[in-house]
């Protein structure tokens, strides 16, 4: 009896949903059970206790088994990577063995054939199973295996022949398929890739916290041939390991639930003492969609904001630290306001993402085309808005200035720590005082905290947490804090939301400028006249919404 029959028979699909699936499946290839997911008809625990049922089969939850060690290597990683299934428990000669797919009879006989033992099934959830393999036996613990057997001496090899046949091998290509799949999986949005003397450390940045990734040690021995072909898929020079290099992979992954996805992967290269490191940027096309609600913006900042980047002139600069979110910003910001109106024009570096009705240059050093070549260029192709992916040094910020002022709105970003330290580090790279007042409008300074988990955030009394002074923090009110469950990873946490600040300059502030004040004083007056919103302000307001804890928000705005 196959999963529809199943499925039919405990009314949780009709015949006419099934045969659609069925349609779908002889395109697709996909397991039935997940094409129906994927169709929003069933989900997976309606279908694994239907399973159960049917069967008469136990089912599990994997995150609370503890298995010994001899028990898992009772059955070769080869045969649990293969079928996605895990031995967890033993009993004299009768093996029980966890997996989500009951079906298939071959695969029964194959695991009895090889432990000696019989055995005996229970049902468990496909992605518990997937953390439950990935936590004992590592990422792509079976490639490793397979490559340890046969390629000890390819691996050795110095010439950048041999690397490329190494690089080209298929086991080396399932492997690092591998660590971008698992990487793709968690939710990663960096993989960092790290050759020490003895050893070969890949981490995964997830909701801004790298995290080691559970390879097995046995990996260092393959980073040569890890590199290669990372080096391959971005169109590298292979020979060339005495100099940084940058390029981009287009990656395509299937999921479960989501079918197959396309993803772009950002490539830094650089040599160090034990050989080359990596970062690879995972850049999430859906970021490209999203509007400021999308992001978190709160009223009083979206409000003001969506007016400003509708007027017909300025400078209105984003800012904050490397991967804060500032580019993601500047996306929904121009989605908001590009029509086929107004032409838009962009000069970044390098592209991140392709958005629809604009018009984006690429930053190219080797020709001298950098931020203020490619803005003067621009300026001579009529545009309305003009985003400069980042004001670097005095000669881009006086072009944008030039543009200002001549009836362009410009967007850009800047490095800097807070809203009103960015009128500083313009005055700083020597742009003339009354140029700045006159043209900057506003400035948004942003950070990203972790959103704490909904399906396992606990309520805590204030007596539990040292409140900070000033917080405003209402001590009757309900907070949070991240306890850890199977949908979060056990990290508490689940996602990433920005917090904003907000300085839009007024006459006051614009004197300020004129007369070379600091950061501290312009902010102390713009929040006298009601025109900054602070990071602070609008952290402690999302803990009390219970969309962050305490000290995740410390954590992003502490002085």
């Amino acid at each position: 009896m196959g999963i529809g029959t199943v499925l039919l028979e405990h009314n949780l699909i009709t015949q006419e949903q099934l045969d659609q699936a069925l349609d779908e499946q002889s395109r697709s290839g996909d397991r039935l059970d997940r094409v129906l997911m994927r169709m929003g008809l069933v989900d997976r625990q309606q279908v694994l206790h239907a399973v159960g049922k049917q069967l008469r089969l136990e089912v599990i939850d994997l995150a609370d088994v503890i298995v010994d060690r001899e028990v898992l290597e009772s059955l070769p990683a080869k045969l649990i990577f293969r079928h996605r299934c895990v031995p967890i428990a033993r009993v004299a000669d009768t093996l029980t063995v966890a997996t989500s797919d009951p079906f298939q009879l071959v695969v029964h006989d194959e695991l009895s054939m090889h432990s000696g033992c019989s055995i005996e099934l229970v049902l468990a959830d496909e992605d518990d199973l997937h953390t439950f393999i990935r936590t004992h036996y590592g990422v792509a613990g079976d490639t490793l295996d397979a490559m340890a057997d046969g390629l000890e001496d390819v691996i050795a090899a110095e010439h950048v022949e041999s690397e490329i046949d190494q690089a080209e091998e298929a086991s080396v290509i399932r492997l690092v398929n591998d660590i971008l799949g698992e990487a793709l999986a968690v939710r990663a949005t960096d993989i960092h890739i790290e050759p020490y003397e003895n050893e070969l450390v890949v981490r995964y940045r997830i909701d801004g916290v790298l995290q080691r990734a559970n390879l097995p040690s046995t990996v260092h021995r393959f980073g040569a041939a890890i590199v290669s072909r990372l080096k391959i898929m971005s169109s590298l020079n292979i020979a060339e390991k005495r100099k940084p290099q940058d390029g981009r992979i287009t990656f395509r992954h299937r999921s479960p639930d989501r079918g197959v996805e396309e993803f772009d992967l950002r490539v830094s290269v650089i040599p160090m003492l034990y050989g080359e490191g990596l970062v690879l940027r995972i850049l999430n096309k859906s970021a490209v969609q999203m509007s400021l609600h999308d992001l978190g913006m709160p009223g009083r900042v979206s409000g003001p904001w969506e007016s400003l980047i509708r007027r017909p002139h300025g400078i209105l600069l984003v800012t904050g630290p490397t991967g804060s979110g500032k580019s993601t910003t500047l996306y929904a910001s121009l989605n908001g306001i590009v029509s086929d109106e107004i032409k838009a024009i962009t000069v970044e570096d390098p592209v991140e993402y392709n958005v629809a009705g604009v018009n984006q240059i690429q930053v190219n050093h080797k020709v001298g085309l950098d931020f203020a070549a490619g803005l003067r260029a621009i300026l001579r192709h009529d545009p309305d808005v003009i985003m400069i992916g980042e004001i670097r040094d005095k000669e881009t910020a006086e072009t944008a200035v030039q543009a200002s002022l001549t009836g362009h709105l410009v967007f850009s970003t800047l490095h800097t720590n807070d809203a009103a330290g960015a009128v500083g580090r313009l005055l700083d790279m020597g742009v003339e005082p009354f140029l700045v007042a006159s043209t900057v409008e506003a400035v948004l300074a942003q950070r990203l905290v972790r959103k704490l988990c909904t399906e396992c955030r606990r309520p805590i009394g204030h007596a539990e947490l040292d409140l900070p002074d000033g917080c405003g923090l209402d001590p009757d009110a309900a907070l949070y804090r991240a306890a850890g469950c199977k949908a979060c990873r056990k990290s508490g946490f689940s996602g990433r939301v920005g917090i904003y600040e907000l300085l839009i300059l007024s006459d006051t502030t614009r004197e300020l400028v004129m007369a070379r004040q600091s950061g501290p004083q312009i902010a102390t007056a713009a929040t006298q006249e009601g025109k900054l919103t602070t990071l602070r302000e609008d952290a402690f307001e999302k803990v009390r919404q219970g969309i962050t804890s305490l000290e995740e928000a410390l954590r992003a705005v502490a002085t």
